[in-house]
């Protein structure tokens, strides 16, 4: 996980915002919601879950926030790329 939060949140990274320091988001993992370590983003505190931008923070509204910067997977794929290059 510090791999992965190493990367800096990969909106801001889509976006072309550059590197911004990230947290560890946990993606969905399933019907009972369990989450597990090995499937993480990596998401800056105002994409991951800051209350103030409604639609920006994934835990503000994660179908909406999915529709515009991309699926979990998507970015799941993109992240596991990333740390293949950078490994």
């Amino acid at each position: 996980m510090d791999a992965v939060a190493a990367l800096g949140c990969i909106v801001c990274r889509n976006l072309g915002y550059g590197y911004s320091p990230a947290i560890i988001h946990h993606c969905y993992a399933g019907r009972k919601g369990w989450r597990d370590n090995m499937l993480v983003l990596p998401l800056c505190p105002r994409h991951h879950n800051q209350p103030l931008t409604p639609n920006v923070a994934i835990h503000a509204g994660t179908r909406t926030w999915q529709r515009t910067y991309g699926t979990e997977a998507d970015l799941l794929s993109q992240v596991q790329a990333l740390l293949v290059e950078v490994a």
